[in-house]
């Protein structure tokens, strides 16, 4: 059995590190917090320097705060977010372009003919959420020096020196063969970046590196892309359930086994993890905006924080007819239409912050339901529940009204930080070989389980009423 590991989840708008014993649970944590710049046109960028800065910190933090040593370390990251950089000496040479990034558009704009091979060949759709076309488009306006990576693979150099990244995360670049979780020569060629020299694809339980950014010598077995990390987190290893984690936007994957689905919903397909050489893969949809959805309603003065949801929603019996589209950062899975901006419709005179509030909580369970039901299909089985975490799941309105619209029971687990609770599963296995996937996983058990209150055409109803105006966006 190995002894505590320290797991850090190096998310958009902070860093969140732990330090989990196998006997005791969480010993100690840390948080640093990281703040994107949002600017005109969809951009969002970070400093490198405060990526890095945040993981020393808050991994700092948990150390001491749980005042034992540490036998591994697993990271967790933000799957899409990428950068250049100089392998000699670890240097930045461009800030970090952040996942909801939107402008390698036109990079995806001049490659629309190449959409069905890319999908075909890497599960993922032409968007410029994912890594490629930020690569390609860092490479065409910001420089041709040094390698231009996702953002973990920096991290791992400047934490090890060494050049890598997990099989999760390199699925997330639409550059990697889905088929064989290699890198795809073909995916290289359509983007322009055949002569890219690209970090090594390990699995995500091994030994990368050791590090001496905390302390003491620690080495690094674990690595993982947030969203796969909380799956594993929340015993999602087999088909026939779904996660769903409600961060600054929302994830839902669907395990799919032993081979990737390429649907026809609307959905991504990508590997899930690679354990030993064995792939597992998932179904993923994405709504870009819902803590970023929450903060923009705060900075608009209507509430104060997160923590008004639940009041302010509950001071009115229904949204007033007010719908909300939460496609602040383009309208994600399964319509992939990235230049499609939110909306609100149905206001009136007598439209109140309450009615916002509700309207937000409903336009967010909504695409999370149609998300939800595209991964059935894909399957061709219905999901029998919904797993559900994150920051937002405190929120008692938008939990209900997810089961309600879903018709399905929603059971929020009891383990706040998911993300980072898999990645410590994943640096328990690569520390210690032998030790089973079961075995290495949390014990699982919801905090509270969320039944629908309305009627399935009540829920029909208020569907239908989201899906009218997404598709008076689309058109």
């Amino acid at each position: 059995m190995t002894g505590p590991v320290l797991a850090v989840d190096q998310g958009t708008s902070g860093t969140k590190a732990l330090v989990v014993c196998p006997e005791r649970g969480v010993l100690g944590s840390g948080f640093a917090e990281v703040r994107p710049r949002y600017l005109p046109g969809g951009m969002a960028e970070v400093d490198p320097a405060e990526l890095y800065g945040s993981v020393v910190a808050a991994g700092r933090q948990a150390l001491a705060a749980a005042g034992v040593d540490v036998v591994a370390l697993g990271l967790a990251n933000q799957g899409e977010t990428v950068l250049a950089w100089d392998p000699a000496d670890g240097r930045p040479l461009t800030d970090a372009l952040v996942w909801q990034d939107r402008r390698a558009e036109t990079v995806c704009a001049e490659l629309v003919a190449h959409a069905e091979e890319l999908r075909q060949l890497t599960g993922l759709p032409l968007d410029p959420y994912f890594a490629a076309p930020k690569m390609a488009w860092i490479r065409r306006h910001r420089t041709r020096e040094g390698v231009v990576t996702t953002s973990d693979a920096w991290l791992v150099h400047r934490l090890t020196g060494a050049y890598a990244t997990d099989a999760a995360t390199a699925g997330r670049t639409q550059l990697l063969d889905l088929d064989r979780a290699q890198w795809s020569p073909r995916a290289l060629e359509v983007y322009g970046l055949s002569e890219e020299r690209l970090p090594q694809v390990t699995d995500n339980a091994q030994h990368i590196g050791t590090t001496t950014a905390f302390g003491h010598e620690i080495p690094l077995t674990g690595l993982a892309v947030d969203q796969q990390a909380a799956l594993l987190a929340q015993r999602i290893t087999a088909p026939g359930a779904a996660k769903c984690t409600y961060g600054t936007g929302a994830f839902l994957l669907a395990h799919t086994g032993d081979r990737p689905r390429r649907g026809t919903s609307g959905l991504v397909s990508c590997v899930a993890w690679r354990l030993a050489g064995n792939t597992g893969y998932c179904l993923d949809g994405q709504v870009y905006t819902v803590a970023s959805a929450v903060r923009w309603l705060t900075d608009l003065g209507i509430i104060s924080s997160a923590a008004d949801l639940d009041p302010v929603g509950g001071s009115v019996p229904d949204s007033g007819g007010v719908t909300f589209v939460p496609a602040l950062a383009g309208l994600a899975a399964p319509w992939w239409r990235g230049e499609v901006r939110g909306s609100l419709t149905g206001l009136g005179l007598d439209t109140g912050p309450g009615h916002l509030v509700r309207a937000l909580c409903e336009g967010v369970a909504a695409q999370v339901a149609e998300l939800a039901d595209a991964a059935a299909a894909d399957l061709g089985a219905p999901l029998e529940t919904l797993r559900v975490d994150g920051g937002l799941t405190r929120s008692t309105l938008l939990m209900q009204t997810q089961a309600d619209l879903l018709q399905r029971p929603v059971e929020v687990s009891a383990l706040p930080d998911a993300t980072a609770l898999g990645a410590a599963a994943l640096a328990r296995l690569g520390a210690d070989p032998a030790l089973g996937v079961e075995q290495a996983l949390p014990d699982w058990k919801p905090a509270a389980v969320y039944e629908p209150r309305i009627s399935a055409d009540q829920a029909a109803e208020r569907r239908a009423r989201f899906r009218t105006a997404v598709a008076a966006l689309l058109d």
